[in-house]
């Protein structure tokens, strides 16, 4: 069974930096992408970042193209989100999230959860 632990959410002023790491177990991840979602109350789960676990083949929503990066480091299985020039619409809890492409086209596999607070 895929487990998934997100860290690193915290609070941040407009124009600073955080990143978010989600350290995933239970499964080889040859077949999977990976990606990063956000939530704020009352709105729908958003996507924000994907990754191709073996080709590190990367997208992107538009809210964030130019400001976050996303990676990941096989060895130690581990994806991060670089969040930089952050803004206060960026307020959510990101949620790290797993597919494998050979059995499903929908994420099944979700963390915890982190929050992530930006003060204007």
């Amino acid at each position: 069974q895929v487990q998934l632990v997100e860290s690193g959410g915290g609070l941040v002023q407009a124009g600073g930096s955080l990143r978010l790491s989600c350290a995933a177990s239970g499964r080889t991840f040859s077949n999977y992408t990976m990606a990063w979602f956000r939530q704020t109350p009352g709105k729908e789960r958003e996507f924000v970042a994907g990754i191709v676990w073996s080709g590190g083949t990367t997208y992107y929503a538009d809210s964030v193209k130019g400001r976050f990066t996303i990676s990941r480091d096989r060895a130690k299985n581990t994806m991060y989100l670089q969040m930089n020039n952050l803004k206060p619409e960026d307020t959510a809890v990101y949620y790290c999230a797993a597919r494998d492409v050979k059995i499903t086209s929908e994420f099944d596999n979700w963390g915890q959860g982190t929050h992530v607070t930006v003060s204007s």
